[in-house]
């Protein structure tokens, strides 16, 4: 008789005293220590990485090209996904309450689509910007100009932009969900319900630009390797100046193809699970426990995180553009002429 007379555990509320508050789930204080830490290096990451990108891009005169203003901007995109969305999304996931306001909760959904499909569309101009760069590298320059690359910059960030905040601002993607929207909503959550009809329009938007990158990689490698081919069965003949040169720039653009190809991967890899889940969540009447959301979510996130990991680990150019910015050599006259490709 004395277990039954036990008192319940106290539960825990977001807002203490406020009515419909949120039940706080929060980790004991090893694992939330551990969690900041994991997540917190990751939006560290993010930021400090991809700004190192953008520095060394539109700093060193050399790296101006089209191709390098594409990834600039892609960096951009990772960078604002560090800077207004991991941060808050660290809170929520560790914290298990949003206490940021109904407003900015709105604005964190957009800032977290927009971003997402920012980087998606600047990842596939980057695939076709490749593969025109490694099929004719003598005529790229003349196809792909820095008006072409702004374009797609543009249209990227445009598109990006007016999708989220049509659909996720003004509630739109909830649209057919009030119920259901109003039966779990409490003070403290942040968690956007979105219906079937959008769910698949965000998956089109996702899958058919990932479907253009794997076609155009697939034939990038496959180009590639004759190239190669090609390559070697003529360094053991007599070669005139104008074939090696041709084929020094062959092997550049192809290098550049398979580093970017790696972060497309990545890319793929990392918001796959993210949407696939996001689909059966909608289609099954959003089964997914809450821990489940926070870990696919999490792992989409460091994405944002990895691309200035890979240009560390594949690009000469970067990792000495990154040494010269943080011993401040950057901030020298002339260093913005500074060679970073040593012969």
């Amino acid at each position: 008789m004395s277990g039954d007379l036990t008192p319940p555990a106290a539960v825990q509320l977001c807002y203490e005293n406020v009515n419909r508050s949120c039940v706080k789930a929060p980790y004991s204080p090893g694992p939330r220590l551990l969690l900041y830490l994991v997540f917190g290096s990751g939006a560290a990451l993010a930021v400090f990485g991809n700004l190192l990108v953008m520095i060394s891009i539109l700093h060193f005169k050399q790296l101006h090209s089209p191709a390098n203003f594409l990834i600039a901007s892609l960096a951009c995109a990772d960078f604002l996904v560090g800077t207004t969305v991991m941060p808050f999304s660290m809170v929520r996931s560790v914290e298990s309450c949003w206490y940021f306001g109904d407003s900015f909760c709105k604005l964190h959904t957009c800032f977290d689509g927009c971003f997402c499909y920012c980087s998606i569309f600047h990842l596939c101009f980057i695939s076709m910007d490749r593969y025109i760069a490694v099929t004719d590298p003598l005529v790229y320059p003349a196809r792909v100009t820095l008006s072409v690359s702004g374009m797609c910059i543009a249209f990227s960030w445009l598109l990006a932009v007016v999708y989220s905040f049509s659909v996720f601002y003004t509630g739109a993607s909830e649209a057919g969900l009030e119920e259901l929207v109003s039966a779990l909503t409490c003070v403290g959550g942040c968690q956007m319900a979105v219906n079937q009809n959008w769910v698949l329009v965000n998956f089109l938007l996702f899958f058919i630009p990932m479907l253009v990158m794997i076609t155009v990689y697939s034939k990038i490698f496959l180009i590639a390797k004759q190239q190669a081919r090609k390559i070697e069965s003529l360094n053991n003949k007599t070669t005139k100046t104008s074939g090696s040169y041709k084929d020094r720039v062959a092997r550049r653009e192809r290098k550049a193809a398979i580093t970017l190809g790696v972060a497309v991967i990545a890319f793929l890899i990392s918001w796959l699970p993210y949407y696939i889940d996001s689909i059966i969540d909608a289609f099954l009447g959003f089964i997914t426990p809450t821990y489940v959301y926070e870990i696919l979510i999490w792992i989409a996130y460091y994405s944002s995180a990895l691309n200035p990991l890979i240009y560390a680990f594949f690009y000469p150019w970067f990792r000495k553009a990154v040494k010269l910015t943080v011993t401040g050599r950057v901030f020298r006259g002339n260093s913005s002429t500074i060679n970073l490709f040593p012969e």
